[in-house]
């Protein structure tokens, strides 16, 4: 018996009229995402709170110092995908953040984001390292990275505020020839 069809996963950067999508996304996700995000305000899952932080990811996005992304499920917006604070010169590396829908969680859709997300880290920017940290906790998200060859590299205690408090972030790392 064969399982759901698979989805097709694709990346692109936001766009300012996605913030009507995006509202709905994050308020149908406020609970599912709270233990592993920082506390927002309420504005953040309105319309207008979607268009503010659009605009301040597009700004970055401009000026090379982020990849401001939106993950798409069969066309349609799922979710969200960062390459934050990339750094180039020596170092040449980023963050990777990013989350999905409750509703198509489970089906390989973050693997393939990320997956998506490396090629722009690598073939398009030309860094070297993209970086992601996790809670401990977060299985789900450690799974997906090992999926995409990202290696654990240590703890760094207490190192964000999340849900609420200081946590322990377990650093991964992906290099450009792994």
């Amino acid at each position: 018996m064969a399982g759901p069809p698979v989805p097709a996963v694709s990346i692109r950067v936001v766009r300012p009229e996605d913030a009507e999508v995006l509202a709905t996304l994050v308020l149908r996700n406020r609970e599912s995402l709270a233990p592993w995000e920082p506390l927002r305000p309420g504005s953040f899952f309105t319309l207008a709170g979607q268009r503010h932080a659009l605009e301040a990811a597009l700004r970055v996005h401009a000026t090379g110092g982020s990849y401001a992304g939106l993950i798409l499920v069969d066309g349609e917006p799922a979710g969200r995908i960062n390459l934050q604070n990339i750094v180039h010169g020596a170092a040449q590396h980023t963050d990777l953040g990013y989350w999905v829908d409750v509703e198509h969680q489970g089906r390989g859709v973050a693997t393939t984001a990320v997956a998506l997300v490396l090629a722009v880290a690598f073939d398009e920017l030309g860094l070297h390292r993209v970086q992601a940290g996790t809670l401990l906790h977060n299985h789900a998200s450690r799974r997906v990275l090992a999926k995409n060859g990202f290696s654990e590299i240590g703890v760094a205690e207490r190192a964000i505020h999340i849900a609420g408090r200081w946590q322990d972030h377990l650093l991964h790392q992906r290099l450009a020839d792994a």
